[in-house]
């Protein structure tokens, strides 16, 4: 590497191996979108770019170090990508993750084939992310979120434009909603107590446990939102939420015991692994 001015290739290569020691799971990616986050550009954009200023280069290491110390790497660069959509995001609030995409698109989907104005509730709504996805792509809806941290509530306060955003308990929220909603989704907290040291750096160091852990079996939450979309949605309405891998039975399970839901089913991530539950309240 020269003294003065180090090429962007030098950088990534080196930032990406010191990344890999440290046990980051995407070393290039993320040594990618921390010299692009520097230099004030996208990742798709670094091609551009051949030879990067000595004070740029500076910057970029000590964010390295601090990635390589798992560090989010969201922290790191303050956004958050999600589907189609740009999130603000820091300490105090849950990184979403590219998983929930796919719960994200079920609650779109279905709130696109209803007719007229689609009501949908997101519970535990966090950072956002997911109610802004779904009125990014279905402009039309009547979306409501609630948050119960004060610290996500104030991100989610910065993310959501044109959704009635309330700062309250999924267990409680929405009452004068009782019965017209035709779509709930959660992304609420599911792991188990007794997984604690099995969580990931990134998450367990830095993602409020308020948005992590749920109970010795990681299902108190699933509980919880069984019966408030049980009460909130119209006969017909449905229900998705995302769980854990290993709960690809126990939360279908959820819901199936209590006899209030049809169509209860449950789908694979892009990985095969189980993800999220969908249901729908019997008529």
């Amino acid at each position: 590497m020269t003294p003065t001015t180090p090429t962007r290739r030098e950088l990534v290569q080196d930032g990406a191996e010191r990344l890999r020691a440290a046990g980051v799971a995407s070393p290039e990616h993320d040594a990618s979108e921390l010299l692009a986050h520097v230099l004030g550009t996208r990742r798709s954009q670094l091609v551009l770019v051949d030879r990067v200023p000595r004070e740029v280069a500076d910057r970029f290491a000590k964010l390295l170090a601090r990635r390589a110390s798992r560090e989010p790497l969201q922290h790191l660069t303050g956004v958050a990508y999600f589907r189609h959509v740009e999130l603000l995001v820091g300490p105090g609030v849950f990184v979403p993750r590219p998983e929930t995409e796919l719960l994200a698109g079920w609650a779109i989907e279905h709130a696109l084939a209803v007719e007229g104005t689609p009501v949908v509730v997101d519970l535990c709504t966090g950072s956002g992310a997911i109610a802004k996805s779904i009125k990014d792509e279905v402009p039309h809806a009547d979306v409501h979120a609630v948050e119960l941290s004060e610290d996500a509530f104030a991100w989610a306060e910065r993310n959501l434009a044109d959704v009635d955003l309330r700062r309250g308990d999924m267990a409680t929220a929405f009452e004068e909603l009782a019965g017209t909603v035709d779509v709930v989704v959660c992304n609420p907290p599911y792991i188990p107590l007794e997984a604690w040291e099995s969580v990931a750096v990134e998450a367990r160091d830095h993602d409020p446990d308020l948005a992590l852990f749920s109970g010795q079996d990681g299902l108190d939450a699933m509980r919880v939102l069984e019966r408030r979309a049980a009460l909130l949605l119209k006969p017909g309405g449905v229900v998705g939420a995302e769980h854990a891998d290993e709960q690809g039975e126990a939360a279908p399970a959820v819901f199936a015991a209590t006899g209030r839901w049809a169509d209860v089913r449950d789908h694979l991530d892009l990985a095969g692994r189980p993800r999220f539950t969908t249901a729908r309240l019997a008529r």
